[in-house]
């Protein structure tokens, strides 16, 4: 019988998403040997299925949007043609430009071992992936996650859509069915809405459950003013496949029931990591339903093995995988004991008016400090928001009495890119007065950041206090 083949690297990365790119090509660049086992496509959910094909399709959505939206500006023009075909070339030319990043060649050229193929541990040491052994001084699981289906009765017959599918669609939609209110499901309810089909939205709780709802207030009013049909508080009994489509029974939280006809229907509630069938039992490595349990450092219940990204649980976001690769990098390759912030971590739903976090909502800022305070500024005191006539948004800072800042949200035109100096100023423990005393071009969005900072401090610099101070100053010769 022939031995199977044995590689024995020093680091094994299984999952070739975002996370385990970042630790492949890291390490591989810092000189450590690397083997990268991935069964599906390079480049995993992020280029394939979720955040680029998302984003393309939110471009579209933009662009017929434009066309309405023109004669606030005093410019007309006839009415959008949506080629669904067209759409769907434009989302794969995206991901087909992006990939050579994320590709084999790119990976073998930086010195990484790349294996096609399932990785299933044999052993807690070892991985058996395509036919070969890999014995390596460290792993680590990348493995990402997949849509969670709900158990609605019906649901199996009719073959809805997920964020896995619907990206690729070339056939016209006349109503689609949205279950799901957070982020992926308010993104595509507006993209597809814009995109000439009727849409309804179903979401159990409220809108995007897990956000501040005095910011997402401005999210809720622009999905409405686009003509989604909003439906909060509401469950999905059942489903059911006729002639005419598909017959969708609801139920709201009052008890009151009503039945809907919808062309096709799209599955937005959730993520389940993909930690089934890859030998975790094997591993000696810990399970908390079916998310990896780790410790702050991003390591497994086998100290040889550390978990990062979607399969770790925490917020499923593209840029945190990459994060925890950084952390990872950092334990294995410099024995620091670099560990997981998550205070630190930003996000954003892409929705238009953009909905843009980092750090701590209200709410767990006040259950964890006694000094918080709020500060708030609406973009309709923002000179270049009214000149773009995208004016409805508001920017919200949570901090301490001393200036801390602890969060910061905005929702209006562009929030994820005004985020980018709050990020830094959190990351470097930056007080609010950094902030208000920078000096930025006019009329730009960004004056927003400065101007909702100037207001905290505004009070005590225009104090009577200071008022008389500056009297006497001026007495002096």
């Amino acid at each position: 019988m022939t031995e199977m083949p044995t590689l024995t690297p020093d680091i094994c990365v299984i999952g070739a998403g975002s996370g385990g790119l970042t630790v492949a090509a890291g390490a591989a660049q810092l000189g450590a040997s690397v083997v990268l086992v991935e069964e599906g496509e390079m480049g995993g959910d992020c280029l394939n299925s979720g955040c680029v094909p998302s984003k393309a399709l939110l471009a579209a959505a933009h662009q017929a949007a434009t066309v309405s939206q023109a004669k606030k500006f005093g410019v007309s023009f006839r009415a959008p043609t949506i080629n669904r075909a067209n759409v769907a070339k434009h989302i794969a030319g995206v991901i087909a430009g992006i990939a050579p990043h994320d590709s084999v060649e790119r990976f073998e050229g930086l010195g990484v071992t790349v294996i096609r193929g399932r990785g299933v541990f044999a052993a807690p040491d070892a991985v058996i992936a395509n036919g070969q052994r890999i014995q390596a001084k460290r792993f680590v699981i990348a493995t990402g996650s997949k849509p969670v289906l709900p158990p609605i009765a019906g649901l199996d017959g009719i073959r809805p859509f997920t964020n896995e599918t619907i990206f690729g669609v070339t056939e016209p939609i006349e109503h689609l069915l949205v279950i799901g209110g957070g982020p992926i499901g308010v993104e595509m309810a507006q993209a597809q809405r814009r995109l000439g089909a009727k849409v309804t939205l179903v979401e159990m709780a409220r809108l995007l459950p897990k956000d501040d709802p005095e910011l997402v207030g401005f999210v809720r009013t622009a999905l409405a003013a686009d003509g989604v049909d909003l439906k909060e508080g509401t469950n999905i009994i059942r489903l059911e496949r006729n002639d005419d489509g598909i017959a969708a029974h609801l139920a709201n939280n009052e008890g009151t029931t009503e039945e809907i006809a919808v062309s096709h229907v799209l599955v937005a509630v959730g993520r389940r990591p993909n930690t089934d069938g890859i030998g975790l039992e094997r591993a000696a490595v810990t399970l908390k339903g079916s998310t990896i349990q780790v410790d702050q450092r991003l390591r497994t219940s086998n100290p040889r093995i550390y978990a990062i990204g979607d399969c770790a649980g925490g917020p499923a976001f593209t840029h945190v995988a990459g994060y925890h690769g950084g952390i990872v990098l950092r334990n294995i390759l410099f024995r620091l004991r670099a560990k997981v912030n998550p205070d630190l971590i930003p996000w954003v739903t892409f929705t238009e008016p953009e909905l843009a976090y980092v750090g701590l909502l209200e709410t767990a800022a006040r259950a964890r400090f006694k000094d918080v305070r709020t500060e708030t500024l609406d973009f309709d005191t923002n000179d270049r928001a009214r000149t773009e006539r995208r004016d409805a948004g508001r920017i919200k800072i949570v901090l301490r009495a001393g200036g801390q800042i602890l969060g910061v949200g905005i929702v209006g035109p562009q929030a994820g890119e005004l985020l980018a100096p709050w990020c830094l100023a959190i990351a470097r423990g930056l007080k609010l007065s950094a902030m208000a005393g920078l000096l930025l071009p006019y009329p730009t969005l960004s004056e927003i950041s400065k101007r909702v900072a100037g207001n905290y401090y505004a009070p005590r610099l225009f104090s009577v206090g200071v008022r008389a101070l500056v009297r006497g100053l001026m007495k002096l010769p």
